[in-house]
């Protein structure tokens, strides 16, 4: 048997708006993110090695991804990995993916689809923290899904800093600068946060954030490191994947939750309800805090992009 190797060019082929689509399609299909398996974390040598398997009535598979920390420094990517996708009836191999990539194209499209239910169609300011390959990703997400007329870039290495705001420009054409951190005053202006970082501890003042804006928060999945402190979930209408894998996994609700100031029941909805309607747009609209979504990164999402990157590839 020939396996079709989808390399990175095929998977950013699909482009930002294709994922985004394969994700909402999946939920509005019916897709419980409740009900989805759980992701396996082994302890390697080298990081961490994550094993995501889903699966749907058509397709399968399972995202099998390392975490390097001390990659960078080596000029080598943080993530790695390969996914093996399978007719769901035979489980016949169907294509294997390269996993990096497809990790930077999922994690940005789910931060879209909940913007795109989040905001309005225009992002006054937006205010984006890290500077890898996350953030680049990001960045041509939300552009994809709204217009944007301002951005600011907090980053802990000014180089880096300054290049994703030259980048950020040339794709806007309009104020793209850089701030150092922790941007407080920056975020006091936001009305869109996007956190992309490796922070094990929060990135700025919650309570600085202004009502009606969004913060996205998508750097971690330990129950030990969040990127937002407890004032900003404290105030915010909460929104998360899952509630399973949130509240197993996002340090970012784990940790207000053990202080006793959010609890469980505070979480306004998972992104199917969110997608489907099912947390009214007016109960929304009347609420008067911030808007907080905390991903950290699902098996159904890598196999709902990784089968539309299938299709979009087949002859």
């Amino acid at each position: 048997m020939n396996l079709p190797l989808l390399g990175a060019a095929d998977i950013e082929a699909l482009g930002p708006t294709g994922a985004v689509d394969a994700l909402e399609a999946a939920l509005r299909g019916g897709l419980d993110p409740e009900t989805a398996p759980a992701r396996h974390h082994v302890t390697v040598p080298g990081g961490e090695l994550l094993i995501m398997p889903a699966t749907t009535q058509q397709v399968t598979g399972v995202k099998i991804a390392g975490v390097a920390p001390a990659n960078p420094a080596r000029d080598l990517p943080r993530i790695t990995g390969s996914y093996l996708l399978l007719d769901a009836p035979t489980l016949l191999p169907l294509a294997l993916l390269d996993g990096a990539a497809l990790t930077t194209l999922r994690t940005p499209a789910v931060s879209a689809l909940a913007i795109r239910h989040l905001t309005g169609p225009v992002v006054r300011h937006l205010v984006l923290f890290g500077t890898g390959p996350q953030a680049y990703g990001h960045l041509t997400a939300l552009l994809a899904e709204r217009q944007v007329e301002r951005i600011t870039v907090v980053g802990r290495n000014p180089q880096r800093a300054d290049a994703l705001a030259a980048h950020a420009r040339r794709r806007l054409g309009t104020d793209a600068r850089t701030a150092e951190a922790p941007g407080a005053k920056e975020v006091s202006t936001a009305d869109l946060v996007l956190c992309c970082t490796t922070s094990a501890t929060p990135l700025f003042d919650g309570a600085l954030v202004p009502d009606g804006a969004t913060v996205v928060a998508v750097g971690s999945h330990t129950p030990d490191a969040r990127e937002v402190d407890t004032a900003l979930v404290a105030r915010s209408a909460v929104f998360v994947e899952s509630r399973s894998a949130a509240l197993s996994e996002a340090g970012d609700l784990l940790i207000p939750v053990a202080e006793g100031v959010f609890r469980a029941e505070g979480i306004h909805g998972n992104l199917a309800e969110l997608v489907t309607g099912r947390v009214p747009g007016g109960e929304l609209a009347r609420f008067d805090g911030p808007r907080f979504f905390k991903s950290v990164g699902m098996g159904w999402e890598d196999l709902a992009v990784a089968a539309a990157v299938h299709r979009n590839s087949a002859p």
